[in-house]
Protein backbone atom coordinates (compact mmCIF):
# COMPACT_ATOMS: atom_id res chain seq x y z
CA UNK A 1 0.00 0.00 0.00
CA UNK A 2 1.20 3.46 -0.87
CA UNK A 3 -0.02 6.15 1.51
CA UNK A 4 0.10 9.92 1.17
CA UNK A 5 -2.04 12.83 -0.31
CA UNK A 6 -3.90 12.63 -3.73
CA UNK A 7 -7.20 12.57 -6.02
CA UNK A 8 -8.81 12.14 -9.62
CA UNK A 9 -11.33 11.56 -12.73
CA UNK A 10 -12.30 10.50 -16.35
CA UNK A 11 -13.55 12.05 -19.66
CA UNK A 12 -13.36 12.15 -23.48
CA UNK A 13 -10.16 12.56 -25.46
CA UNK A 14 -8.96 16.13 -26.00
CA UNK A 15 -6.70 17.78 -28.55
CA UNK A 16 -2.98 17.45 -27.92
CA UNK A 17 0.20 19.15 -29.01
CA UNK A 18 3.03 17.00 -30.34
CA UNK A 19 6.42 18.62 -30.64
CA UNK A 20 10.01 17.69 -31.20
CA UNK A 21 11.56 19.44 -28.25
CA UNK A 22 14.83 20.39 -29.83
CA UNK A 23 14.54 20.52 -33.58
CA UNK A 24 11.15 22.17 -33.58
CA UNK A 25 12.06 24.90 -31.13
CA UNK A 26 15.72 25.69 -30.69
CA UNK A 27 17.58 24.70 -33.84
CA UNK A 28 19.49 21.83 -32.22
CA UNK A 29 20.47 18.87 -34.39
CA UNK A 30 20.03 15.74 -32.30
CA UNK A 31 20.84 12.33 -33.72
CA UNK A 32 17.79 10.95 -35.51
CA UNK A 33 18.59 7.27 -34.92
CA UNK A 34 17.81 7.49 -31.21
CA UNK A 35 14.50 8.91 -30.06
CA UNK A 36 11.92 8.81 -27.29
CA UNK A 37 8.27 9.85 -27.13
CA UNK A 38 7.12 11.34 -23.84
CA UNK A 39 3.55 12.25 -22.94
CA UNK A 40 3.61 15.02 -20.34
CA UNK A 41 0.70 16.13 -18.16
CA UNK A 42 2.93 18.59 -16.35
CA UNK A 43 2.31 22.10 -17.69
CA UNK A 44 4.20 22.61 -20.92
CA UNK A 45 5.86 25.79 -19.63
CA UNK A 46 7.52 23.76 -16.85
CA UNK A 47 8.27 20.48 -18.64
CA UNK A 48 9.36 21.62 -22.09
CA UNK A 49 12.55 23.51 -21.08
CA UNK A 50 13.77 20.44 -19.17
CA UNK A 51 13.10 18.16 -22.14
CA UNK A 52 14.76 20.60 -24.54
CA UNK A 53 17.90 20.78 -22.39
CA UNK A 54 18.03 16.98 -22.18
CA UNK A 55 17.73 16.68 -25.96
CA UNK A 56 20.66 19.04 -26.44
CA UNK A 57 22.83 17.23 -23.88
CA UNK A 58 22.01 13.65 -24.84
CA UNK A 59 21.67 13.77 -28.62
CA UNK A 60 18.43 11.86 -28.11
CA UNK A 61 15.50 13.14 -30.15
CA UNK A 62 12.64 13.88 -27.74
CA UNK A 63 9.11 14.08 -29.14
CA UNK A 64 6.74 15.48 -26.52
CA UNK A 65 2.95 15.41 -26.40
CA UNK A 66 1.46 17.82 -23.88
CA UNK A 67 -1.99 17.68 -22.34
CA UNK A 68 -4.39 20.62 -22.46
CA UNK A 69 -5.69 22.36 -19.34
CA UNK A 70 -9.34 21.49 -19.96
CA UNK A 71 -8.74 17.70 -19.70
CA UNK A 72 -5.52 17.71 -17.70
CA UNK A 73 -4.02 14.23 -17.07
CA UNK A 74 -7.16 12.29 -17.97
CA UNK A 75 -6.84 13.04 -21.68
CA UNK A 76 -3.34 11.59 -21.93
CA UNK A 77 -4.33 8.61 -19.79
CA UNK A 78 -7.24 7.84 -22.12
CA UNK A 79 -4.95 8.22 -25.13
CA UNK A 80 -2.44 5.73 -23.71
CA UNK A 81 -5.29 3.26 -23.14
CA UNK A 82 -6.61 3.73 -26.69
CA UNK A 83 -3.13 3.16 -28.14
CA UNK A 84 -2.31 0.15 -25.95
CA UNK A 85 -2.37 -2.35 -28.84
CA UNK A 86 0.43 -0.37 -30.52
CA UNK A 87 1.84 2.17 -28.03
CA UNK A 88 3.17 5.46 -29.30
CA UNK A 89 4.14 6.77 -25.88
CA UNK A 90 7.40 5.50 -24.38
CA UNK A 91 7.43 7.44 -21.10
CA UNK A 92 4.46 8.99 -19.29
CA UNK A 93 5.35 12.05 -17.20
CA UNK A 94 2.17 12.49 -15.19
CA UNK A 95 1.60 15.49 -12.93
CA UNK A 96 -0.26 13.33 -10.40
CA UNK A 97 -0.47 9.68 -9.37
CA UNK A 98 -3.98 8.20 -9.56
CA UNK A 99 -4.20 7.98 -13.34
CA UNK A 100 -0.77 6.38 -13.33
CA UNK A 101 -2.15 3.75 -10.97
CA UNK A 102 -5.14 3.26 -13.24
CA UNK A 103 -2.77 2.45 -16.09
CA UNK A 104 -0.91 0.04 -13.82
CA UNK A 105 -4.17 -1.70 -12.87
CA UNK A 106 -4.88 -2.22 -16.58
CA UNK A 107 -1.47 -3.87 -17.07
CA UNK A 108 -0.17 -1.10 -19.34
CA UNK A 109 3.03 -0.25 -17.44
CA UNK A 110 6.42 -1.99 -17.57
CA UNK A 111 8.82 -2.37 -14.65
CA UNK A 112 12.05 -0.38 -14.80
CA UNK A 113 14.61 1.13 -12.47
CA UNK A 114 15.89 4.67 -13.05
CA UNK A 115 19.30 5.60 -11.71
CA UNK A 116 18.18 7.40 -8.54
CA UNK A 117 15.30 5.11 -7.59
CA UNK A 118 17.02 4.04 -4.36
CA UNK A 119 16.99 7.66 -3.15
CA UNK A 120 13.19 7.83 -3.07
CA UNK A 121 11.19 7.08 0.09
CA UNK A 122 9.25 3.83 -0.26
CA UNK A 123 5.98 5.81 -0.26
CA UNK A 124 6.85 7.31 -3.61
CA UNK A 125 7.67 4.27 -5.71
CA UNK A 126 5.88 1.09 -6.73
CA UNK A 127 7.05 -2.17 -5.22
CA UNK A 128 7.06 -3.71 -8.72
CA UNK A 129 8.96 -0.80 -10.29
CA UNK A 130 6.12 0.35 -12.55
CA UNK A 131 6.08 3.99 -11.35
CA UNK A 132 8.19 6.50 -9.44
CA UNK A 133 7.16 9.76 -7.79
CA UNK A 134 9.12 13.00 -7.64
CA UNK A 135 8.64 16.79 -7.40
CA UNK A 136 5.38 17.06 -5.45
CA UNK A 137 2.85 19.88 -5.14
CA UNK A 138 0.42 20.74 -2.37
CA UNK A 139 -3.33 21.30 -2.70
CA UNK A 140 -3.88 24.62 -1.00
CA UNK A 141 -6.28 27.53 -0.55
CA UNK A 142 -5.27 30.80 -2.20
CA UNK A 143 -6.83 33.93 -0.68
CA UNK A 144 -7.16 37.50 -1.95
CA UNK A 145 -5.83 39.53 0.98
CA UNK A 146 -7.72 42.67 -0.09
CA UNK A 147 -11.07 40.90 -0.09
CA UNK A 148 -10.55 38.60 2.90
CA UNK A 149 -9.22 40.04 6.15
CA UNK A 150 -6.70 38.06 8.15
CA UNK A 151 -9.31 37.19 10.76
CA UNK A 152 -11.71 35.88 8.10
CA UNK A 153 -9.24 33.69 6.23
CA UNK A 154 -10.25 30.08 5.68
CA UNK A 155 -8.42 27.35 7.55
CA UNK A 156 -9.74 24.21 5.90
CA UNK A 157 -11.96 22.68 3.23
CA UNK A 158 -15.05 23.20 5.38
CA UNK A 159 -14.69 26.96 4.88
CA UNK A 160 -15.53 26.48 1.20
CA UNK A 161 -19.07 25.77 2.42
CA UNK A 162 -19.43 28.95 4.51
CA UNK A 163 -22.52 30.88 3.25
CA UNK A 164 -20.60 34.12 3.84
CA UNK A 165 -18.57 33.34 0.71
CA UNK A 166 -21.44 32.10 -1.46
CA UNK A 167 -20.59 32.67 -5.12
CA UNK A 168 -17.15 34.10 -4.27
CA UNK A 169 -15.02 30.94 -4.18
CA UNK A 170 -13.60 28.87 -7.02
CA UNK A 171 -12.34 25.41 -7.94
CA UNK A 172 -11.12 23.83 -11.15
CA UNK A 173 -13.58 21.49 -12.82
CA UNK A 174 -13.28 18.36 -10.64
CA UNK A 175 -13.16 15.90 -13.53
CA UNK A 176 -9.51 16.32 -14.53
CA UNK A 177 -6.01 16.81 -13.16
CA UNK A 178 -5.18 17.30 -9.51
CA UNK A 179 -8.67 18.54 -8.63
CA UNK A 180 -10.07 15.19 -9.76
CA UNK A 181 -7.29 13.43 -7.88
CA UNK A 182 -8.12 15.44 -4.76
CA UNK A 183 -11.79 14.50 -5.07
CA UNK A 184 -11.08 10.78 -5.34
CA UNK A 185 -8.82 10.98 -2.30
CA UNK A 186 -11.57 12.66 -0.28
CA UNK A 187 -13.92 9.82 -1.21
CA UNK A 188 -11.25 7.33 -0.10
CA UNK A 189 -10.66 9.07 3.25
CA UNK A 190 -14.13 10.35 4.14
CA UNK A 191 -16.21 7.61 2.60
CA UNK A 192 -18.82 7.94 -0.14
CA UNK A 193 -21.59 9.53 1.93
CA UNK A 194 -19.61 12.38 3.46
CA UNK A 195 -17.71 13.10 0.25
CA UNK A 196 -20.88 13.28 -1.87
CA UNK A 197 -22.48 15.64 0.62
CA UNK A 198 -19.40 17.88 0.60
CA UNK A 199 -19.54 18.32 -3.17
CA UNK A 200 -23.32 18.81 -3.17
CA UNK A 201 -22.95 21.49 -0.48
CA UNK A 202 -20.08 23.07 -2.42
CA UNK A 203 -22.29 23.33 -5.50
CA UNK A 204 -25.17 24.71 -3.42
CA UNK A 205 -22.84 27.40 -2.07
CA UNK A 206 -22.40 28.78 -5.57
CA UNK A 207 -18.83 27.63 -6.15
CA UNK A 208 -17.47 29.00 -9.42
CA UNK A 209 -16.11 26.12 -11.50
CA UNK A 210 -13.38 27.27 -13.88
CA UNK A 211 -11.34 25.43 -16.49
CA UNK A 212 -8.19 24.77 -14.45
CA UNK A 213 -6.18 25.41 -11.30
CA UNK A 214 -4.30 28.27 -12.93
CA UNK A 215 -7.59 30.02 -13.63
CA UNK A 216 -8.53 29.65 -9.95
CA UNK A 217 -5.25 31.28 -8.91
CA UNK A 218 -5.51 34.14 -11.41
CA UNK A 219 -9.16 34.68 -10.49
CA UNK A 220 -8.20 35.13 -6.85
CA UNK A 221 -5.23 37.30 -7.76
CA UNK A 222 -7.41 39.61 -9.86
CA UNK A 223 -10.15 39.85 -7.23
CA UNK A 224 -12.77 37.98 -9.24
CA UNK A 225 -12.74 35.36 -6.46
CA UNK A 226 -12.26 35.83 -2.72
CA UNK A 227 -10.46 32.51 -2.40
CA UNK A 228 -10.20 29.14 -4.08
CA UNK A 229 -8.70 25.67 -4.09
CA UNK A 230 -5.64 25.17 -6.30
CA UNK A 231 -2.08 23.80 -6.42
CA UNK A 232 1.03 25.37 -4.94
CA UNK A 233 2.64 25.91 -8.37
CA UNK A 234 -0.28 27.99 -9.65
CA UNK A 235 -0.53 29.88 -6.36
CA UNK A 236 3.19 30.67 -6.42
CA UNK A 237 2.72 32.12 -9.89
CA UNK A 238 0.44 34.74 -8.35
CA UNK A 239 2.78 35.30 -5.41
CA UNK A 240 5.74 35.83 -7.75
CA UNK A 241 3.63 38.20 -9.88
CA UNK A 242 3.04 40.39 -6.82
CA UNK A 243 -0.71 39.74 -6.64
CA UNK A 244 -2.42 40.42 -3.29
CA UNK A 245 -2.68 36.77 -2.30
CA UNK A 246 -1.80 34.47 0.57
CA UNK A 247 -1.37 30.69 0.57
CA UNK A 248 -3.12 28.65 3.25
CA UNK A 249 -2.38 24.97 3.84
CA UNK A 250 -5.80 23.55 4.71
CA UNK A 251 -6.55 21.38 7.72
CA UNK A 252 -2.86 21.45 8.60
CA UNK A 253 -3.04 20.62 12.30
CA UNK A 254 -2.18 17.07 13.48
CA UNK A 255 -5.80 16.30 14.50
CA UNK A 256 -7.24 17.54 11.19
CA UNK A 257 -7.62 16.04 7.72
CA UNK A 258 -4.25 17.33 6.54
CA UNK A 259 -3.00 18.98 3.36
CA UNK A 260 -2.88 16.80 0.27
CA UNK A 261 0.53 16.53 -1.43
CA UNK A 262 0.60 15.02 -4.92
CA UNK A 263 3.80 13.85 -6.66
CA UNK A 264 4.63 13.88 -10.33
CA UNK A 265 5.07 10.31 -11.54
CA UNK A 266 7.10 8.59 -14.24
CA UNK A 267 5.95 5.37 -15.88
CA UNK A 268 7.34 3.28 -18.76
CA UNK A 269 4.63 2.11 -21.15
CA UNK A 270 4.58 -1.65 -21.75
CA UNK A 271 5.40 -2.55 -25.34
CA UNK A 272 6.77 0.90 -26.13
CA UNK A 273 9.03 1.32 -29.15
CA UNK A 274 12.01 2.91 -27.39
CA UNK A 275 12.23 1.41 -23.88
CA UNK A 276 15.99 1.93 -23.45
CA UNK A 277 15.80 5.59 -24.44
CA UNK A 278 12.77 6.00 -22.17
CA UNK A 279 14.73 4.63 -19.21
CA UNK A 280 17.58 7.01 -19.96
CA UNK A 281 15.18 9.95 -19.97
CA UNK A 282 13.51 8.71 -16.79
CA UNK A 283 16.89 8.57 -15.04
CA UNK A 284 17.50 12.17 -16.09
CA UNK A 285 14.09 13.38 -14.88
CA UNK A 286 14.26 11.49 -11.61
CA UNK A 287 17.43 13.25 -10.50
CA UNK A 288 18.50 15.86 -7.95
CA UNK A 289 19.32 18.23 -10.80
CA UNK A 290 15.81 18.18 -12.28
CA UNK A 291 14.12 18.29 -8.87
CA UNK A 292 16.28 21.28 -7.99
CA UNK A 293 15.28 23.02 -11.22
CA UNK A 294 11.58 22.36 -10.57
CA UNK A 295 11.92 23.51 -6.97
CA UNK A 296 13.84 26.71 -7.74
CA UNK A 297 11.81 27.52 -10.84
CA UNK A 298 8.37 29.11 -11.16
CA UNK A 299 6.53 25.84 -10.41
CA UNK A 300 8.13 25.72 -6.92
CA UNK A 301 7.78 21.94 -6.64
CA UNK A 302 8.73 19.93 -3.57
CA UNK A 303 11.79 17.64 -3.87
CA UNK A 304 11.25 14.02 -2.83
CA UNK A 305 14.67 12.47 -3.52
CA UNK A 306 16.79 12.18 -0.38
CA UNK A 307 19.77 13.46 -2.38
CA UNK A 308 18.14 16.68 -3.62
CA UNK A 309 19.79 19.35 -1.50
CA UNK A 310 17.72 22.45 -2.31
CA UNK A 311 15.10 23.77 0.08
CA UNK A 312 11.52 23.95 -1.15
CA UNK A 313 10.02 27.39 -1.78
CA UNK A 314 6.73 26.21 -0.27
CA UNK A 315 5.80 24.27 2.83
CA UNK A 316 6.20 20.49 2.77
CA UNK A 317 5.08 17.43 4.76
CA UNK A 318 8.01 18.21 7.05
CA UNK A 319 6.28 21.41 8.21
CA UNK A 320 2.58 20.73 7.51
CA UNK A 321 0.44 17.77 8.55
CA UNK A 322 -0.03 15.75 5.36
CA UNK A 323 -3.27 14.06 4.40
CA UNK A 324 -2.84 10.28 4.62
CA UNK A 325 -4.38 8.58 1.60
CA UNK A 326 -4.18 5.09 0.12
CA UNK A 327 -3.62 6.04 -3.51
CA UNK A 328 -4.50 2.55 -4.71
CA UNK A 329 -7.91 2.68 -3.01
CA UNK A 330 -8.55 6.11 -4.54
CA UNK A 331 -7.64 4.74 -7.98
CA UNK A 332 -10.00 1.78 -7.58
CA UNK A 333 -12.99 4.02 -6.82
CA UNK A 334 -12.15 6.44 -9.65
CA UNK A 335 -14.97 5.42 -11.99
CA UNK A 336 -17.70 5.80 -9.38
CA UNK A 337 -16.38 9.17 -8.20
CA UNK A 338 -16.11 10.39 -11.77
CA UNK A 339 -19.68 9.40 -12.56
CA UNK A 340 -21.00 11.27 -9.52
CA UNK A 341 -19.01 14.44 -10.23
CA UNK A 342 -19.90 14.39 -13.91
CA UNK A 343 -23.56 14.37 -12.92
CA UNK A 344 -23.07 17.21 -10.41
CA UNK A 345 -20.76 19.53 -12.35
CA UNK A 346 -21.35 18.92 -16.06
CA UNK A 347 -23.68 21.49 -17.59
CA UNK A 348 -25.98 20.08 -20.25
Amino acid sequence: MNRFPALLYLVPLPLFILSGCGSAHNGASPRTDRQVVVYSALDREFAEPILQDYEKQSGLRVSAKFDVESTKTVGLTNLIVSESASPRCDLFWNNEILNTLRLKDQGLLASFQPAHAADLPETFKAEDGTWYGFAARGRILIVNTKLVSEGERPKGLADLLDPKWKGKIGIAKPLFGTTATHAACLFAVWGEGKAKQFFKDLKANGVQVVSGNKQVATGVGSGQLAFGLTDTDDAMGEVDAGSPVAIIYPDREPDQLGTLFIPNTLALIKGSRHPEAAQELASHLLSPEVESALSNGPSAQIPLLKTTAVSARVETPKTVHAMAVDFETAARIWDGVNSFLNAEFTVE
